[in-house]
């Protein structure tokens, strides 16, 4: 019996700036905590490809590589434990973002949120729908694609705001298998929704677009400063505080035991001067990042280390991604013609291409489902429900033939008739 294949988590960074604690509570923290799981292989990149998408600035985004490199390690990640590498020193991943780009239909990519954002924005100032928009931004999803299939990842730990790209890795891996064969693992979006979502010291969610972030290795005196700042209301030493809403506390908690966050509450209740909260989140936010600050300066103080490391890494990443590729190639007709002609692909069992529904989130907060064909081609789109369980429920209502009850929900696509979507349904249940 074979021994069962660890499950794969996939995490990336995109290279534009510095880390702050928002960064660090929300993504690099769990991160790192994760990659010390049994039973799993653990890949995290440096996103920098992403980054030219946002950033033209040449030194910002090596000096962007090089701090978020050095905070993964600092904070405890160990490089010969996971696959830590850079994205731009994986040629695969380029070459394979082509090969998707070939069976991504631009209808896909028409829906992603970072595009019609941009189009909606565009739309409102009167100007042309595609003013600004480069072809880099308008391809991201086929580019994060990649990322995640060259390395057949299961799970992507991601945000809600990421579940769409997820979702349209999925759909482009099922399209290439459909024509090509089972080359790809179909990855799944793994949300945590404890972890903590940082507030910045205005309130709003810790961002450097808000600037509002603090600097998750700023020298102790910067930190001491910018708690200092963090947002507070009017009341006096001794007058009672609420919790709620304050986001000093929240910072705090992301931080402290439970026992510590319980007297802090209970602080507030006995009113507590605002100078002596923040006193105690300074002392507890240093205690905890003082020693990873100074595995950090030294990291980023030596550089040549760090590029090491990376370029040690990317030999192991290619130790996959070369032979895979090479795999791919041949699947899709990229072949040695010395080599003689493969044999034809065997048709695959009805059972590997059935029809579908697919739910996602949209950017207007309301979720949806469609429903696809056995080849991935759209037969109808519903319209929006406040919530997942209100779509799943008709998407239940469908998979029973149901299709009276859907009618005002469901929009057919160009071509596409009731009788088409009710057989569709049908193949759907019998399969």
């Amino acid at each position: 019996m074979s021994p069962t294949r660890p499950v794969r988590f996939l995490t990336g960074i995109t290279t534009t700036g510095t880390p702050h604690l928002g960064n660090y509570v929300g993504a690099l923290r769990p991160a790192v905590q994760a990659s010390r799981r049994p039973g799993t292989e653990n890949f995290y990149f440096l996103a920098d490809y992403h980054a030219l998408i946002k950033c033209d600035e040449p030194a910002r985004m090596q000096r962007s590589t090089l701090e978020i490199a050095a905070c993964w390690l600092a904070i405890g990640l160990d490089p010969e434990s996971v696959f830590f590498y850079r994205q731009s020193d994986i040629p695969e991943i380029t070459e394979l973002t082509w090969l998707l780009t070939c069976v991504t239909g631009k209808g896909v990519l028409n829906r992603a949120h970072a595009y019609k954002a941009s189009v909606d924005k565009n739309v409102a100032a009167g100007a042309d729908p595609d003013s600004d928009v480069t072809a880099g931004l308008f391809m991201y999803p086929v580019l994060m694609a990649a990322d995640i299939l060259m390395f057949k990842a299961h799970k992507i730990p991601v945000g809600r705001d990421q579940v769409q790209h997820i979702e349209m890795a999925r759909d482009i891996a099922q399209s290439f298998n459909h024509l090509y064969g089972e080359h790809f693992v179909l990855p799944e979006a793994a949300i945590d929704d404890t972890v903590a979502l940082l507030p910045g010291t205005d309130g709003r969610k810790m961002s450097k677009s808000y600037d509002n972030a603090i600097p998750l290795f700023a020298p102790p005196a910067e930190l001491r400063k910018q708690i200092a700042g963090i947002v507070t209301d009017s009341r006096v030493p001794g007058e009672p505080k609420e919790v709620e809403g304050s986001a000093l506390f929240q910072i705090f908690e992301a931080f402290a035991s439970p026992e510590e966050t319980h007297q802090l509450r209970r602080a507030y209740a006995d009113g507590i001067a605002w100078s002596d909260a923040k006193q105690m989140l300074f002392e507890r936010i240093d205690g905890e990042i003082a020693p990873m600050r100074e595995r950090y300066d030294a990291l980023v103080g030596n550089p040549a280390q760090l590029e090491k490391v990376l370029r040690g890494g990317a030999d192991k990443v290619r130790a996959l991604a070369t032979p895979f590729m090479a795999e791919l190639r041949s699947a899709v007709g990229l072949r040695n013609l010395a080599a003689g002609t493969a044999p034809a692909r065997k048709a695959k069992p009805a059972k590997a291409a059935l029809p579908s529904f697919k739910q996602y989130r949209e950017a207007d907060g309301l979720h949806y489902f469609k429903l696809v064909d056995s080849g991935g081609a759209l037969l109808a789109q519903s319209t929006g429900f406040g919530t997942p369980q209100e779509a799943g429920r008709m998407v239940a209502q469908l998979k029973q033939g149901r299709l009276d009850g859907a009618q005002a929900a469901l929009q057919l696509a160009d071509g596409v008739s009731r009788a088409d979507v009710a057989a569709a349904l049908a193949t759907l249940a019998q399969g």
